[in-house]
């Protein structure tokens, strides 16, 4: 289609469905906006509360396949069940292997408000190293804190492969995928897009760095005592606290995906 005409969902939804779904477009287009696409590839995942869903049901929204993360709206996302059947009729298909990690996420983690998954040059680099990320920043040492490693078992179709990927994951916020990319899970959208900015600039500085003289590392005893650190970098907010300056960046640049 030269053009997309999304009907809005915004009368359809309630207020709350609806500001997640901004939300989580905007992050769609940040991923863009900062290089971590991967053309329609990888995917951005959001929980819609109990107070949407209804009691004891999961519903997710998800982006519509095929389209470049920096077309996505608000309302051409689509929302889905935990087997990935739509739950509201769109046009566009989902893929229900790109759901596979996702789902398996979502339900052994029940913090799991958004999980944020690419493919990033840096990202695969540092993946596929047998040192994975190493304790050579300041951005790398909020990553170790709570980062995990999952061996690369093919491409990530299989149900087969969600207990191990489960199993490996655990409580960590940060999951290094090895040979495949990077994956965090935050309480909120805006949690994770911090997370994955912090996540992916740890690799580019260790990309940078090795290529470079010997390498100095962090004292270990420094990274134990990160998270009080991260917690009085953003005031206690975490992602809440850039995410304010960062819808209004996207907004000064291309308000479209509002709609």
């Amino acid at each position: 289609m030269p053009t997309l005409e999304i009907k809005s969902l915004k009368e359809i939804v309630s207020a709350e469905e609806w500001q997640l779904r901004c939300d989580l477009a905007a992050c769609y287009r940040l991923v863009a906006l900062y290089g971590w696409s991967d053309l329609v590839f990888t995917h951005i995942t959001a929980k819609l509360p109990e107070s949407v869903s209804g009691a004891g049901a999961h519903h997710f929204l998800i982006n519509p396949y095929g389209l470049m993360f920096d077309e996505i709206t608000a309302s051409s996302l689509v929302k889905v069940d935990e087997h990935c059947n739509k739950v509201i009729d769109s046009p566009f298909p989902v893929n229900p292997a790109g759901f596979v990690i996702h789902s398996a996420v979502h339900a052994a983690r029940a913090d799991a408000g958004c999980v944020l998954h690419t493919h990033t040059r840096a990202g695969v680099a540092v993946s596929a190293q047998a040192c994975g990320l190493l304790p050579i920043s300041q951005q790398s040492t909020f990553v170790l804190a709570s980062l995990a490693y999952h061996a690369y078992e093919g491409v990530a179709f299989r149900d087969e492969e969600k207990p191990r990927l489960q199993a490996d994951l655990g409580h960590a916020n940060f999951l290094m995928l090895r040979n495949h990319g990077l994956l965090v899970v935050g309480k909120t959208i805006a949690d994770a897009f911090l997370s994955m900015y912090t996540f992916e600039n740890s690799c580019r500085i260790q990309l940078d760095a090795q290529s470079g003289g010997e390498l100095i590392q962090v004292n270990p005893l420094i990274v134990k005592g990160v998270a009080e650190a991260m917690r009085v970098q953003t005031g206690g907010m975490g992602g809440a606290f850039a995410w304010p300056s960062l819808i209004r960046k996207l907004d000064r640049l291309d308000q479209s995906y509002r709609l």
